[in-house]
């Protein structure tokens, strides 16, 4: 099969190629996907640069979404699964197979079964970013009648934190940062959508809700003053992004909010929240309550130009095309 890979760390157009590679079989439990869209996160080229490296036996596949069929199962699957549209998470992580290729072999529970309503470009958008959003909110229980905070609402994390937010019954507040993102957040459902770098934002959040019971947190370097600023006892901050050097965390002021700080790094996540995160996001599809962020398609033999788009900070989604 055609697959992109890279075999040692740096920059995309110095390290991935594209090249025929064996076709994966499924092992013991595991399905083989004919992909048909891969998509690509700040994850995966963090992982080929080099900032978030594991060891590489022989080649490495890159990125972790994706969506297509499955054309083949292993032993203990049930051969019914074969020719189910489904969407892949976490196809690279501890594995070669990545999904910027022709075919990518994953376990069963890692295909999960995509509605016929949901495009292959908004299956191969869940994963990474769906995921961690589902985790920002549901970690400390439900949302009926919350309140949510989503930083960076036209992201892919944040356009799916607005949306989950709402299909578990919260009200919610986005910020961005220019009016071609508000008009992003607007679109997946945001109550309110208001300018971070404004200087009456805190005031406007204060106007929609006295406080936020959950907020989602993308740049807590730049945005933590505004975070304790509409917090209160019993808010979560959920943190799942870490560019640029560490801030400096004024404990006192974290301390009079009462607020509470989650940290979350995808891969640590337990399984069984893992899967729960799965059917949820699946559920919601089902609902019709996830929708596409705007797409850019790149051909496979592209995929240095689409690691460099996301890299570049892309507004939208990326994908690299397969069909």
């Amino acid at each position: 099969m055609r697959a992109a890979i890279y075999d040692r760390n740096g920059p995309a157009r110095e390290v991935l190629r594209v090249a025929d590679v064996p076709t994966p079989e499924p092992g013991p439990g595991e399905v083989r996907v004919r992909l048909h869209r891969s998509g690509v996160n700040p994850t995966d080229w963090k992982s080929r640069g080099g900032a978030t490296a594991r060891p590489i036996e022989g080649f490495q596949i890159p990125n972790q979404d994706g969506a297509g069929v499955v054309d083949a199962v292993g032993e203990g699957v049930d051969r019914t699964r074969i020719g189910e549209r489904v969407w892949v998470w976490l196809a690279a992580a501890g594995r070669r197979w990545g999904t910027a290729a022709e075919h990518t072999a994953v376990p069963a529970e890692q295909a999960v079964r995509l509605p016929d309503s949901a495009s292959m470009e908004l299956g191969a958008s869940l994963g990474v970013p769906a995921m961690t959003a589902h985790r920002c909110l549901f970690a400390d229980g439900p949302l009926d009648g919350r309140v949510v905070l989503v930083a960076g609402g036209a992201g892919a994390v944040g356009h799916f934190a607005i949306e989950l937010a709402k299909w578990g019954g919260a009200r919610v507040v986005a910020t961005v940062s220019t009016d071609e993102k508000a008009t992003l957040a607007h679109a997946a459902g945001a109550d309110l959508v208001v300018r971070y770098t404004d200087a009456d934002a805190a005031e406007r959040i204060w106007a929609f809700a006295p406080r936020m019971d959950r907020i989602v947190e993308v740049n807590i370097r730049d945005n933590l003053q505004l975070d304790l600023g509409v917090s209160g006892p019993g808010t979560v901050i959920s943190v799942y992004a870490a560019d640029g050097p560490d801030p400096v965390l004024p404990v006192r002021a974290c301390m009079s909010a009462n607020v509470v700080l989650r940290f979350l790094l995808l891969y640590g996540v337990p399984r069984p929240d893992l899967l729960q995160a799965a059917r949820d996001i699946t559920a919601a599809l089902d609902a019709g309550a996830l929708s596409e962020l705007p797409g850019r398609h790149f051909a496979l033999d592209d995929i240095a130009a689409a690691h460099d788009a996301v890299e570049q900070r892309a507004v939208g989604k990326v994908f690299v095309d397969l069909d």
